[in-house]
């Protein structure tokens, strides 16, 4: 009984041992595959406005890796008139297949959340009426995101890429494809906003989570 014992916790630590070291190894490859998104997105994946690149830190590995998969396959980043998109769709080359995407989009998942720290003026009472009234219910009441809803968080994150964003959506330069389920849902959402007023308003109240001791 006591050798069956001694048994069972050998081959339990040697189990533990060995996933550790698979995911010490998973970690490193994911930090070595980052090192060509670092020079748009930042060391830390806070994103780097002048590049027109947004904050990916802290978000989720299933939403990183969807999207990454969505620029490399074409379902996002082929329509005329992305131009970034496109940029995008190209930098996924240096992915060599879906585990490298995986291994990267857990690596980026894994960072703690940062963002860009610039504000856009905005009426905030009327920004969180109109976002719990069309956003908040898919993207959490603060923009943290609902994974169960594959929908990524929208706080912390640029003005400018939150505008570019749901623009493309309106305009039909993303969620166009047939095969982008979650992407299409978007698109229709985006019909919902009457001006760009309430656009603004909206990213208003997103930022000023930022700072309020929210952390998604």
């Amino acid at each position: 009984m006591i050798q069956h014992s001694v048994l069972k916790t050998a081959i339990l630590v040697s189990a533990v041992w060995l996933s550790l070291a698979i995911s010490a190894e998973d970690d490193a490859i994911g930090q070595a595959l980052y090192t060509s998104c670092a020079s748009c997105h930042g060391q830390s994946g806070s994103g780097l406005s002048a590049m027109n690149a947004p904050s990916i830190a802290g978000m989720t590995s299933d939403y990183l890796s969807r999207q990454l998969k969505h620029f490399k396959s074409g379902l996002r980043g082929s329509e005329a008139g992305d131009t970034l998109g496109a940029q995008m769709k190209a930098m996924t080359n240096t992915l060599a297949n879906d585990q490298a995407i995986d291994d990267v989009s857990s690596y980026i998942s894994a960072m703690p959340i940062t963002g860009q720290s610039a504000q856009i003026a905005g009426d905030l009472r009327r920004g969180n009426n109109l976002y719990q009234g069309n956003c908040g219910s898919c993207h959490g009441g603060k923009g943290e995101g609902n994974p169960r809803l594959n929908t990524p968080r929208l706080a912390h994150q640029d003005a400018a890429y939150l505008t570019r964003q749901f623009n493309n959506f309106k305009a039909g330069l993303r969620g166009k494809h047939p095969e982008d389920r979650f992407g299409r849902q978007m698109k229709m959402m985006a019909n919902m906003l009457d001006s760009p007023q309430d656009l603004q308003d909206i990213i208003a109240y997103l930022q000023a989570q930022n700072s309020s001791g929210n952390s998604p």
